[in-house]
């Protein structure tokens, strides 16, 4: 498995991202400079958080535009494991490749801190085998999603919602969402299931000596990709 990830401007999660999939999750993975055009010599894409362009426009329409995302758009339409985190999930809803938007959260603050999450379903390459309640790290002013009443249904009705909020049992509560997230969404996947984009930053959980290893049971979908192929 060889994973690219992407760098823009003002990206400042690339590095997190590059470690944890290749000195904790055994992969092999390299950076890719958002003028580039082609990403055949690449299985997957990991599209890192941080602040792309300042999040000038709106938080990812311009990284959204980038040369890369064309060769992005190729893969994901191929089947190739695509996930983006945090602005990477603000990127993919910007470029077309994920439905809806993320807002202003709802407290209309920065908020970086731990939360809890759950698979919300088993049926996808980035839920599967996911039991239980995962610790991960969120910081974001815009991690609010939302998204009209249809798309929604459609979320719901094709099992698309892969990762809610919730309480450290697993409960859903208003009370542990924490940008006020349509259903406590906290990450969704497009029709085919190999697009993943989710606020929560799994690439900063994945080492005991920083706190947990959560991160690595949502990562691992990247290996699990390689033995399917």
């Amino acid at each position: 498995m060889r994973v690219a990830v992407p760098q823009f401007w003002g990206s400042n999660c690339d590095q997190d991202a590059l470690h944890s999939l290749r000195d904790d999750l055994g992969v092999q993975a390299s950076y890719v400079w958002y003028e580039e055009t082609s990403l055949t010599s690449f299985d997957g894409v990991f599209i890192p958080g941080g602040f792309s362009y300042g999040d000038y426009l709106r938080c990812g329409a311009i990284a959204a535009r980038a040369p890369v995302m064309d060769a992005i758009r190729d893969m994901a339409h191929a089947g190739a494991p695509i996930l983006g985190v945090c602005n990477g999930f603000q990127i993919l809803c910007e470029a077309g490749l994920l439905p809806g938007a993320l807002l202003r959260n709802e407290s209309q603050r920065f908020s970086c801190r731990d939360v809890f999450v759950r698979a919300a379903q088993q049926e996808s390459l980035w839920t599967r085998g996911i039991e239980g309640v995962l610790r991960l790290p969120i910081a974001h002013m815009d991690g609010r999603y939302v998204c009209d009443a249809e798309t929604l249904r459609e979320l719901r009705g094709g099992h698309r919602i892969a990762y809610v909020y919730c309480t450290r049992e697993g409960r859903l509560d208003p009370a542990a969402n924490p940008n006020g997230s349509l259903l406590n969404v906290a990450g969704i996947l497009n029709v085919k299931g190999n697009v993943l984009g989710m606020m929560p930053h799994p690439e900063r959980a994945t080492r005991k000596p920083f706190g947990y290893e959560d991160g690595l049971r949502v990562l691992s979908a990247f290996t699990r990709a390689n033995i399917a192929v």
